[in-house]
């Protein structure tokens, strides 16, 4: 599939505001080493969009339900928080020790509906939400790239969850745009011969997981290049990832 594979930061990007141009400002800072190439994967973290498409809320503008007053009491979050949890979220999957896990308008199950309120200016009386719509946020993105630049390059809105079993968090794909975001091996020999009947790797997760190496959390680079991957070219989007409910084990 590949040989050497890069991890290349996105540099110089500003404090984005809402109505921002993000695909602008993103052309504007792949430069130097970051110039971007046919086949490259831009991976763009997920609060960055946020912000741009004015999915940032301020906690005096809500209201706590008596719902959210209840599940807020005995933990350190504000109850108007809750709230937007609560807003956000399209089911509750349990509420324990102060963390809720929900599934989201996308089928995401993740704790607290993506709702953070990190890396926001304005401190703790503002949270993000997760974008209406990540797949057509990758797809603007990479329309721009491809009318500005004439680059074919696919595209990754990454956001970070946790993991049921494993201890620490891992960036994975939200928004997938020119590519597919499974690499699927039903159906082909292992490197002995053996027919693979299940295996589908989540590729793009993997390239978001990749990209998070270089931009952290606490770096200011929100953006990253990953050059030399030979991704599966398709448009599944990332619902692509979303487990159907009949094949939820867990649910």
């Amino acid at each position: 599939m590949a040989g050497e594979i890069r991890v290349i930061p996105v540099e110089g990007m500003p404090e984005v505001q809402n109505g921002d141009d993000i695909p602008a400002l993103l052309l504007e800072a792949c430069t130097g080493p970051a110039e971007l190439e046919a086949g490259d994967v831009l991976v763009v973290t997920q609060k960055i969009v946020s912000k741009a498409e004015g999915r940032v809320v301020q906690l005096e503008d809500i209201v706590a339900s008596p719902l959210a007053l209840a599940l807020s009491e005995g933990t350190h979050r504000d109850p108007r928080h809750t709230e937007a949890v609560l807003q956000e979220s399209a089911r509750i999957v349990r509420n324990d020790r102060g963390t809720i896990i929900s599934e989201t308008r996308h089928g995401f199950i993740c704790a607290n509906a993506g709702v953070d309120a990190s890396n926001i200016p304005g401190g703790s009386g503002t949270v993000a939400l997760l974008p209406l719509d990540s797949d057509e946020s990758a797809r603007r993105i990479r329309r721009r790239v491809a009318e500005a630049k004439g680059l074919d390059v696919a595209v990754i809105i990454s956001d970070t969850f946790g993991r049921p079993w494993r201890e620490g968090a891992t960036n994975v794909a939200i928004g997938v745009a020119g590519m597919h975001a499974l690499a699927d091996y039903r159906g082909t020999p292992d490197a002995y011969g053996e027919m693979l009947y299940t295996t589908m790797i989540a590729v793009a997760d993997e390239l978001a997981c990749a990209a998070e190496l270089v931009t952290g959390k606490t770096l200011g680079v929100p953006v990253a290049i990953v050059r030399g991957y030979r991704y599966p070219l398709g448009d599944s989007g990332s619902q692509a990832l979303v487990r159907p409910a009949a094949r939820d084990l867990f649910r």
